[in-house]
């Protein structure tokens, strides 16, 4: 079932419809414009390893499953120190470049995904994105946002990209002032789209991983200074809780797009 959000005052006719985590799902991607004005993605686009199915993604293509179970056995478990040396010791029997073999499947994946996007798309980076990437990849018609605003059928969003920095040392988490400052260059916006969460324990807990993910306090703060209508993220799968209000603002877990393969809706 679609979370539909309640309709803002006015005729119904804009549809925006919103993704994130989208982790190499192409097919479902390219149906999620359908009937929209446009479509938002909140990033995460790469699939590195599906922790639902390990024969998915670019570690089990480089490494096999079995080491792709083990290498979620450990992460689940929280044993970080383990995992990156167990990682290591695969990298080691690799020939190659590992940056060069990571970036090789890298954009094989962007190559389709971005070709995926309907017109017009307005995009994000995910923690698990490269954004050196995606000025290569992006066509007319994708705009790539991150601590900047545009307007969409009338209404301001604003888009903040990438994660906080965690043990799991992602390709794009970034510091704590280098998050708030593009929060704060954002501003005073209708919608804030962001990749994660703000800092609230029911929408950072994992009910599935059974862990709580990194959520930001600086956009918590920014959220209940300016007062937007919709603050929209992803990053959680499985949210202890998808929505929930923070003084005037709804703030809604748009859904793992990987597993629903369905855009949330925003309608005004």
């Amino acid at each position: 079932m679609i979370d539909m959000a309640p309709t803002p005052p006015g005729d119904g006719s804009t549809r925006i419809h919103v993704v994130s985590d989208v982790h190499g799902n192409a097919r479902d991607l390219a149906k999620a414009g359908e009937g929209a004005d446009a479509l938002v993605c909140l990033g995460d686009l790469i699939l590195f390893l599906d922790y639902a199915d390990h024969s998915r993604g670019i570690f089990p293509d480089l490494f096999g499953v079995e080491n792709a179970d083990r290498i979620v056995e450990l992460r689940t478990a929280r044993r970080f120190a383990e995992a990156r040396e167990f990682g290591k010791r695969l990298w080691a029997g690799v020939e190659g470049d590992r940056a060069r073999l990571i970036e090789q499947a890298v954009r094989k994946q962007y190559a389709e995904l971005f070709a995926a996007f309907p017109t017009p798309t307005y995009a994000t980076y995910g923690n698990v994105d490269m954004p050196p990437l995606w000025k290569e990849y992006a066509r007319e018609g994708t705009t790539v946002l991150d601590g900047q605003r545009v307007e969409i059928a009338g209404r301001v969003f604003g888009f903040v990209g990438g994660g906080l920095r965690t043990p799991m040392r992602t390709p794009y988490e970034i510091g704590d002032e280098e998050y708030a400052a593009k929060i704060e260059a954002v501003g005073e916006v209708d919608v804030l789209c962001t990749h994660i969460p703000p800092d609230v324990p029911e929408l950072v807990y994992d009910t599935v991983a059974r862990r709580f993910e990194r959520g930001s306090r600086a956009l918590l703060d920014a959220i209940r200074r300016t007062r937007p209508r919709y603050a929209l993220f992803g990053h959680v799968h499985q949210p202890l809780v998808r929505r929930m209000r923070i003084g005037a603002t709804e703030c809604v877990n748009v859904g793992h797009f990987a597993g629903t393969g369905r855009p949330w809706v925003l309608r005004w």
